[in-house]
C-alpha cells in the first residue's frame, strides 16, 4: 500500500510530479506489492526505471510503502479519535503526541479542536490510561474530547493522485 505524503512546504500541499510518477503511485496504491515489471508495463517504463523512480519518490518523502493491518487482528481492541484544545503554541503538543507509540495520527486543525490524534489501544483500560495519564497531562493541553470507534465502516488508501 503506497501512501502519498503531503509536503507542507509547498503552497498547494503537493509536490510537482510528472504523469509517469503519478501513474506509478496509483499502481502502488492499488497494490503495494505489484511487481515493478508489471508497473513498468502499465506506465511504459522498464522495470529498472520504475525501481529508480519508486526509490526516488520514497527518498523525497512523496510516498511510503507500508503494510496496513487491521488493529483488531493484532490485539488492539480499542481505537479513538481525541480532539484536543491547547493553551499556547500547538507545535510542542503536536510533537509530544507524535512521540507516543499509541498515537497513529496527529493533525493541527481549524474548528472546534486545535489538534486531532488517533490512538490505538489494547483495551478500554489502556485507552483510559492514554487519555488521563499521557495526553491530558502534556504541558499545554487544556481539554480533550474522545470519540471511541465502535465500528469501522470505511478506510481506504486508494484515492489515487487526483
Amino acid at each position: 500500500m503506497a501512501n502519498v505524503a503531503r509536503d507542507p512546504k509547498k503552497t498547494n500541499g503537493t509536490r510537482s510530479l510528472d504523469a509517469v510518477s503519478l501513474a506509478i503511485i496509483e499502481q502502488l496504491q492499488e497494490d503495494g506489492r505489484r511487481p515493478y515489471a508489471a508497473i513498468g508495463k502499465a506506465v511504459g517504463l522498464s522495470e529498472a526505471a520504475v525501481r529508480q523512480r519508486v526509490q526516488k519518490l520514497q527518498e523525497q518523502g512523496v510516498m511510503q510503502i507500508v503494510a496496513v493491518t487491521d488493529p483488531l487482528t493484532v490485539g488492539f481492541m480499542r481505537q479513538a479519535m481525541v480532539g484536543i484544545n491547547v493553551e499556547g503554541e500547538l507545535d510542542p503538543v503536536a510533537d509530544a503526541l507524535s512521540e507516543l507509540d499509541e498515537v497513529a495520527y496527529v493533525v493541527i486543525t481549524a474548528g472546534s479542536f486545535d489538534l486531532l490524534a488517533e490512538i490505538v489501544c489494547h483495551d478500554d483500560e489502556h485507552l483510559l490510561e492514554m487519555i488521563t495519564k499521557r495526553i491530558r497531562t502534556l504541558p499545554g493541553v487544556r481539554s480533550t474530547e474522545s470519540f471511541v470507534y465502535l465500528k469501522l465502516r470505511k478506510q481506504t488508501y486508494t484515492w489515487g493522485t487526483r
